[in-house]
């Protein structure tokens, strides 16, 4: 197997449709499962509710879907974390 095609295959990561209850109303998010981990991780850290969270990030998005704006917000809590 060409290392692209193997390197490929091992950072692929299924999409997870999950339902959640924010701001009162279920909906449904698809996130892959290392943006599902590290969302739990922040909630945890920031000692809230996975609903809770998601709700602050869907009010606080400016345009685009709730799945784009959570994985920004997890990129931009790790970029901005002390080395």
């Amino acid at each position: 197997m060409p290392m692209t095609t193997k390197r490929a295959n091992e950072m692929k990561s299924p999409v997870v449709k999950r339902s959640i209850v924010i701001a009162g109303h279920k909906t449904s998010v698809s996130l892959e499962d290392a943006f599902w981990d590290a969302l739990k991780e922040i909630a945890l850290l920031r000692r809230t509710t996975l609903s809770d969270l998601v709700a602050s990030i869907d009010g606080g998005r400016n345009h685009g879907n709730l799945s784009s704006a959570i994985r920004l917000f997890v990129l931009d809590h790790y970029r901005s974390r002390p080395r």
